[in-house]
Parts: C-alpha cells; structure tokens; sequence
C-alpha cells in the first residue's frame, strides 16, 4: 500500500544521521497558533492515500443525510418517539426543542480507525461542541513550515486540508444572514466553569481562526447578556455563537435556565445566530448508529444505503432496559461474543463510561451490560486499528502505536484530518484526555502520480477537495 511505503521512506530518512525530520514535532510544538495547548505530538505525521480519505469523506456526508432522515422514515416524524428510543431525558429534550432547528447542519468530527483495508466509523460527533479543528490545522501547518518535512511532501506528493479555514468558510456564510457585506462577529462560548477544563482546547482554535482571518471572542454563558433581541459581551455584539456546551449542562445545572435565558431570546429575536442547534447533540447519540445498523430496524432505507452502512459502521447494538426484558437473543448474543464487542454509554463522549469486552471477564461483561442499560448504551464490533510504526527521536527504536483518526467536516464538504494516537497495548480507549503518553498527529494525504508534465502536489489542498 502506498501509505505503508511513504512511512518506510519517512522512519528511513529519519533515521539519517544529519535528517532534520526528528526537529519536526518540537518545531509543531513551538508553533505560536499551539501555543496555548500543551499536549504532546508524535514524531511522525500519519500517512493516508488521498483517494481513500476523500472516498470515506464522501460516504461519511451521505451517510450523515441518512441519519438525519431517521425520524422522519424510522418513526414517521413522530420525535418523541425517536428521542424515546435514545433515551433522551425530559430535560435534556427540553433545552433541544427549546431552541428550536430540529435538522443540524453537517458539520462536526467523525472518530474512525483504520483496520488496514479501510476507515470504520466509530463515532458521529456532529455539531460544534466537538473539538479538535484548531490542533487539526495547525499541527499540519507547522510541520510544512520545516524545510526537510516540506521537502519529503513534494516528492511524495503530501498535502493536506485545513479545517480552520474551512470552519472560517462555513461561518462566514451562516453570519451574513444577520451580518451582510462585513465580518460576522463570532463568540464562542462555553458553559460556566467550563474554560477551565477546556480552555486551552478553545484558546487554540481561537488562535488558529485568528490566524485564518477570522476573529473570535471566548467566554462562557454567564458572561454575555442580551439586549434589543440580540446578544451581548460587553459592549460587543454578538452576531454569532460558535456553542460548544451541551444540552445535559442546561438540565443539569440547577439555575441552567437562568444562564441560557439572554441566548435563548437573542437566538428567537434573530439577532444573534446559534451555530450549531442542540439537536446536534441528538444525532450524536450513539444510539443512532445502532439504529442505523440493525437490520430490523432499516425497512425503509435503500439497498445502496445499506450497503454504505455496512460498508464503514462496524455492527452496532442498542442495549436498554427494554432490551434486556424482551431481546434475549442480542442478550445472549452480546454475552457469546464479549471477546469482539466495546459498550459505549449513548450520551457519553471521550471514553468515558465505555467498557472493552476483550480486557474484562465475563461476569464484569455481563454487570456492565445490566448497569449501563438504564441509562441506554450500544454494543459494537471491536475494530481492531492498523499499526503505525514510530521511530522513537530518543532511543531510534520503532514503536508500534494505534491512531484514531477525527475526520472533520462542514456543510461544503470534507475539511481535513488529523490523529490522537497511542502506544499499542497501552488500552483500547484512545484518548488525549485520560492517556498519559496520548499524542497528537497530523495527517496527510498521498495523491495519485501527477500526469506527465504536470509539478507534484504539496502542502495545502482546496477545502472543498472531496467534491
């Protein structure tokens, strides 16, 4: 494969007494626009053919169309018993009906693994509260900035896409319906309390939609008030929210409402757009993939729907109380083949809540299964990630790790790549968050051979390069 043979090329050339590719991962993280988090990054970014990615790109955006459809041909457009089946609580609805737009745009970080035949969906991630877009851009920013890495794209025909300057795009559209013929004034903000354990994350994206051209305010919800059917920070108007608190938040909190009150009658005056609507939140949940891959469920979906599903979403099962009572077979099912499944928590993300089937025992499976039910959770197919060999800069050892790739798009299109990644055997979970030697990656594509005559491509490619 061609991917394989561009990172044998790389860890040899790195390994070059005198190669100036081990500099790389300190000059990405000197770079001023990732200054603010303070991560680690690989020594090497992953390497993907482009035709692949963008393929997958393209499967992930008809893929996301059908998801959005799944009220309207799963449960006749009837959302409550849509949400029902979710298990979606009565306040968590609330706060998303509350704010009305029912339909999300696609926008938002789809998580996969590659398997070493081809990308597999593991989770959707749509809307804003998904993170990542800033360290995305800017890893792969920096490293072309090192004359040896910029040299090795060009004759390997390496690009990339920054998803920053297509976030900037996809802002820039939504502003002008309250903002035309001038920049939108863009504010980001998150819940209260909530930059102290994100802050660092959201500083970065600011600091990479800055460098794209495109300002943005930081705060959280208890800054800004309203006033003349718009919001406000200060003095500042707010022409648009870039939100990235969650519906749980509002019904959690017990003076939620109170917080969200000046957005909620900005965003109804129309003075102050919402990006992105907390139904987002609603399609993100977990269970819409099991949905999604049940085949019981699906009577109403096309065969060439079907076969995209079972094409890049491994087998995927919703587990309830409901299920429990009445499903004895998935039960029995689940237990049999504890080995080959992970259970996710619906409404959880980064890990959290998720137990690995083939680290556990069978009758720690089997409580998990019980446990989580209540609270809704799905069963999938483990997919097991494609080796990434790493030479270590300090030992010159090769090193296994394992990559979970985030896939980020907008309603125009794909918009980008990168990796977190870890050592392999160091857990089947992959996240920054809560694994110590979690690294970040950048991510770039291989193009096909250029026709005769033509320069090989290098660097930074179209945002819209999946149409």
């Amino acid at each position: 494969m061609p991917a394989e043979r561009v990172t044998a090329q790389y860890n040899e050339e790195f390994r070059t007494p005198g190669s100036e590719l081990p500099a790389v991962a300190q000059h990405v993280k000197d770079f001023p626009t990732l200054a603010p988090w303070h991560g680690e990054y690989l020594a090497r970014p992953l390497f993907v053919v482009e035709r692949e990615i963008l393929e997958f790109a393209d499967d992930l955006q008809n893929l996301v169309e059908t998801l959005l459809s799944l009220p309207d041909r799963m449960f006749g457009g009837d959302l409550e018993a849509f949400r029902s089946v979710l298990g979606i609580s009565d306040g968590r609805w609330e706060a998303i009906r509350r704010f009305g737009d029912m339909v999300p745009p696609h926008y938002g970080r789809a998580d996969m693994y590659h398997d070493g035949t081809s990308f597999k969906l593991l989770e959707f991630n749509l809307g804003s509260e998904a993170g990542g877009w800033g360290l995305a851009s800017e890893i792969s920013r920096a490293a072309m900035e090192v004359d040896a890495f910029a040299g090795f794209a060009r004759r390997n025909r390496l690009g990339y896409v920054h998803p920053v300057r297509a976030a900037v795009e996809a802002l820039r559209r939504f502003g002008a319906r309250v903002a035309p013929g001038r920049e939108p004034v863009v504010a980001l903000l998150e819940w209260r309390g909530g930059l102290t354990d994100y802050g660092e994350f959201w500083l970065n994206f600011q600091s990479a939609l800055r460098s794209a051209g495109l300002d943005i305010l930081v705060a959280e919800v208890s800054d800004v008030h309203e006033r003349g059917g718009a919001l406000y920070l200060g003095d500042t108007k707010i022409d648009v929210v870039y939100r990235s608190f969650v519906p749980d938040q509002i019904d959690e909190e017990p003076d939620g409402w109170d917080l969200v009150a000046p957005l909620l009658r900005a965003h109804r005056a129309g003075g102050t757009l919402l990006w992105t609507p907390l139904s987002s939140n609603m399609f993100a949940n977990k269970a819409c993939m099991a949905l999604l891959s049940d085949p019981a469920r699906r009577r109403n979906l096309s065969e060439d729907e079907c076969r995209l599903i079972d094409r890049v979403l491994p087998w995927t099962r919703l587990i309830n109380t409901d299920a429990l009572k009445t499903d004895t077979d998935l039960v029995d099912e689940c237990l049999e083949r504890r080995e080959q499944l992970i259970l996710k928590v619906n409404a959880r993300g980064g890990g959290a809540g998720a137990v690995v089937g083939w680290e556990t025992d069978d009758a720690t499976w089997r409580r998990a299964l019980e446990d989580s039910a209540a609270e809704g959770c799905i069963v999938q197919q483990r997919v097991i990630p494609r080796p990434e060999l790493v030479v270590d800069p300090i030992s010159g050892e090769t090193e296994e790790w394992h990559a979970a790739y985030g896939m980020f798009y907008t309603p125009h299109g794909y918009a980008g790549a990168y990796a977190k990644v870890v050592p392999a055997g160091s857990g089947s979970v992959i996240s920054v968050m809560s694994r110590p030697r979690a690294r970040c990656a950048a991510v770039f594509h291989q193009s096909e051979l250029p026709a005769a005559g033509e320069v090989p491509a290098a660097g930074e490619l179209p945002a819209d390069a999946a149409k």
